[in-house]
């Protein structure tokens, strides 16, 4: 997903740089400029999880946040979304401060979310 991400990217700028409309190339500016964002986040950021014996860790784009088995829920969560049906990890740290709710679904893991639930689970015990 990431190379997809910096691939369009670069084909967006390669696109404005070549086109003659200067508010066509500030519009795929734009676009070229928010597809380097997304690219960047999804090469950074992730896998956003990690988890060990003392507690749970999310990654972002701005920094890590780090809690303990005793402040945070983890649980599966299916939706059903445009006809099929999807799994996402919610981590719950009501408990800490400031409490945070964060969502993570297969691209955010890097792995299936009911293989990583029940690994997380098993480490929590």
């Amino acid at each position: 997903m990431a190379i997809l991400a910096w691939a369009l990217a670069l084909a967006a700028g390669a696109w404005a740089a070549l086109i003659g409309d200067p508010p066509g190339r500030v519009l795929l500016g734009a676009v070229a400029l928010l597809l380097a964002l997304a690219a960047l986040f999804t090469t950074v950021a992730r896998p956003r999880l990690t988890a060990d014996q003392q507690g749970i860790a999310v990654r972002g784009l701005v920094g890590t946040r780090r809690w303990t088995w005793a402040e945070v829920n983890v649980r599966m969560v299916r939706t059903r979304r445009l006809g099929r049906d999807t799994a996402t990890i919610e981590v719950d740290a009501e408990n800490a401060d400031p409490p945070a709710l964060v969502v993570l679904g297969r691209l955010d893991l890097g792995a299936d979310p009911e293989d990583v639930v029940d690994e997380l689970l098993a480490l929590r015990t």
